[in-house]
């Protein structure tokens, strides 16, 4: 039962998805006509060169932008037709999102960053504790609750921010370039722990990366895009580096 609802979670399905924008008398077409699907419990990586439209397209599946035209569904729903509050259930529940920036309130403990969806989705008080040691446990780092994000490294900063989207077991994991400030040693790691999430908890993976070696390590498909557009699918099969050495 478990491997059934693994494999029918987090579908994703883009039909022919635009989002333009108007800067002056320039139209810039930064998502432009995209369609693809993902089948829930895969790993896929969205590779361009900066400008190319991967962040766009993932704030669109995020629901954190709507698109100009076209359409993006999860599940079998379409974004565009949920309502204000169902979208924000939808961002607050079915995923996680992990940016190049960390984005942790400097005047909270790594506890209070990672308890933050817990408060948001109204989580009862009651749980909140255990589960967000579960997800620091996850990451490593259960042992610095009462830090604050300034008493640690960068590295530690982004697990706390994996931390803190995993925390509400989330069906749907997006990552913007999580590894674009830490050094290769620290960025494996943090690549193995959603790599992790992916094997072990069935969670849909999109990674948004420049570094096309990182995305064959670790995804089972590559997504090319280019302009807005994408221009290639191809599949792939992962290859774990030798070593930490490797990256």
């Amino acid at each position: 039962m478990t491997a059934t609802t693994q494999t029918t979670s987090g579908a994703i399905r883009t039909q022919e998805i635009c989002r333009h924008y108007t800067m002056g008398t320039s139209l810039i077409r930064a998502v432009d006509g995209i369609s693809f699907s993902v089948q829930g419990g895969e790993f896929i990586a969205l590779l361009g060169s900066s400008g190319s439209g991967k962040s766009s397209l993932l704030n669109l599946i995020a629901g954190l932008d709507r698109p100009t035209s076209g359409s993006v569904q999860v599940d079998g729903r379409s974004l565009a037709e949920l309502s204000s509050e169902e979208l924000a259930r939808y961002r607050r529940h079915s995923v996680g999102i992990v940016f190049q920036a960390f984005n942790l309130a400097p005047s909270m403990t790594v506890a209070e960053n990672v308890e933050l969806p817990l408060r948001l989705a109204e989580t009862d008080r009651r749980e909140r504790a255990d589960r967000v040691r579960q997800a620091l446990d996850r990451v490593g780092l259960s042992q610095r609750l009462a830090h604050r994000p300034g008493e640690l490294s960068g590295g530690e900063q982004q697990r706390v921010a994996l931390a803190r989207a995993l925390v509400n077991s989330p069906r749907i994991l997006l990552a913007d370039e999580p590894t674009g400030n830490l050094d290769s040693r620290t960025g494996t790691e943090i690549m193995e722990i959603i790599g992790d999430c992916n094997r072990r908890l069935g969670m849909t993976v999109l990674l948004v990366t420049h570094e096309r070696a990182l995305a064959e390590r670790h995804a089972g498909r590559l997504l090319f895009l280019a302009d807005g557009k994408l221009v290639a699918d191809q599949p792939n099969t992962p290859r774990p580096a030798l070593s930490q050495e490797a990256t």
